[in-house]
């Protein structure tokens, strides 16, 4: 197979690592700059109701993009394998019958934003000043998800042979174009949600132009070719099982933080406004941490496809020492900066305390996610997501759920609500380093060298 691309099995692991992952942190710091450029520019301009209405919508665009990811995930381990075991027919038949898969769930996700976008926001009991704005925004924002599902994919591909720089270029000039797009029809043209929500869908559908493009040009087995368009069914059943139950993993991480925002939304509005502006950075942190994640899942499945078993465990072991590192860091950063963070997505000084509230609790509690995300990726990257899925969905979700029902119900204040994440954070941990270490010791079984006769 002739590539131009280094693969991901040769050279000094941690510098390999942290080359890859840098890029994809910042890529994955732009798709967040997409929406948090929203919150900015509607609480800096369109005042506290418009800030609140977008930020009521963050964990359902959550909830729809991370199913994205999570499939994308999928796609990124196994064009990673075949890619690193020299198959490249089998790496040509993954990218296309991926590329139908993504189209296809960007479009049904449209679908269900534009329709169920009312009864979901009436579901998180959303303040019903904050319903109208809330609504239009998600419906506008959900056009550009068929355009958001492909530019993951083309991500994923790229990720997966080790290229993360072209991504992070067409995001950079989608980014600084979703910005250039909120000021203009916010403060010129005077649209407020729809504004920001228009802009963000026209900046995913031109970073999807970019990264497809780019993979039509390639000179390598992972080419997109639009003649080659055609849905394989072994390659489809398996992106589909390893990219479905990330995608749900992810969307169910969602899904159990609707009961958390329905939590928030209990306080007043000038928590829920606090809340809002203060979970932005979750995203930039989480998606911080997540490069470390996609990195070790493409690392682990390239060298054990490749034959390489020295670089599989290495592989796993420093990236969850940076991604730990980086929660660490940037955590600390929060803590010590918050009030100047928040003071970028609104000038009143109440909704600045109130989500000082939640920066308090979850500055230094984002590192210990490393040590559950990190071990899933590398569970993913040996092919096993559906058992890491049941863990997450047992630990983390049905954990908050009960917690917010039993905890949060009795005490009522906000740290009673966030302390759930460390906790369900650490159980979660503790079993999936458990099967990840039984899954490991079988997967190195293959290359154990047979006994002497």
């Amino acid at each position: 197979m002739a590539s131009q691309t280094n693969t991901l099995t040769e050279g000094p692991l941690a510098k390999q690592i942290f080359l890859v992952s840098l890029p994809l942190a910042l890529s994955n710091l732009l798709q967040v700059l997409f929406n948090m450029s929203d919150v900015a520019v509607v609480g800096r301009f369109a005042g506290s109701t418009a800030l609140g209405a977008v930020g009521s919508t963050s964990t359902l665009v959550t909830l729809f993009t991370g199913f994205l990811i999570g499939l994308s995930n999928g796609i990124n381990v196994l064009v990673a394998r075949f890619y690193g075991a020299r198959h490249p027919k089998d790496v040509e038949k993954t990218v296309h019958s991926a590329a139908i898969i993504s189209a296809v769930a960007g479009v049904a996700l449209l679908l269900i934003g534009l329709l169920g976008s009312p009864a979901m926001l009436r579901l998180l009991n959303t303040k019903e000043d904050l319903l109208p704005g809330a609504i239009l925004y998600l419906r506008v924002y959900f056009l550009g998800m068929p355009a958001l599902a492909l530019y993951n994919f083309g991500n994923a591909v790229f990720s997966s042979i080790g290229d993360t720089k072209k991504p992070l270029m067409y995001l950079s000039i989608a980014g600084a174009l979703n910005i250039a797009l909120n000021l203009f029809f916010v403060i010129v043209c005077d649209l407020s949600v729809v504004g920001v929500a228009l802009a963000s869908a026209i900046s995913q559908c031109v970073s999807a132009f970019l990264i497809l493009r780019a993979l039509t040009r390639v000179q390598d087995c992972y080419a997109l070719d639009a003649h080659k368009l055609q849905l394989d069914p072994v390659q489809a059943k398996s992106i589909l099982a390893l990219g479905v139950p990330a995608g749900l993993q992810n969307a169910i991480f969602a899904i159990a933080n609707l009961f958390i925002q329905a939590g928030v939304n209990s306080f007043d509005s000038l928590m829920v406004k606090g809340n809002s502006a203060a979970a932005n950075a979750d995203g930039l942190i989480y998606d911080c941490m997540a490069a470390f994640y996609m990195a070790c899942a493409s690392f682990m499945s390239q060298n054990y496809g490749a034959g390489r078993p020295d670089r599989v465990k290495k592989s796993y072991f420093i990236s969850l020492g940076y991604s730990f590192g980086v929660g660490l860091v940037l955590g600390a950063a929060l803590f010590f900066c918050g009030p100047a963070f928040l003071a970028l997505f609104t000038t009143e000084a109440a909704v600045i305390d109130a989500g000082m509230k939640r920066v308090a609790v979850m500055a230094f509690a984002y590192c210990v996610s490393a040590f559950m995300d990190c071990t899933i990726a590398a569970s993913r990257g040996l092919g096993k997501t559906v058992v890491p899925t049941i863990i997450v969905v047992l630990g983390s979700c049905v954990f908050r759920v009960i917690w917010v029902y039993t905890i949060f119900a009795h005490f009522h204040t906000i740290p009673a609500l966030y302390l759930l994440y460390p906790c369900s954070w650490t159980l979660t941990a503790l079993a999936e380093i458990a099967y990840f270490a039984s899954c490991y010791k079988r997967a190195m079984a293959i290359f154990r060298k047979p006994a002497a006769a």
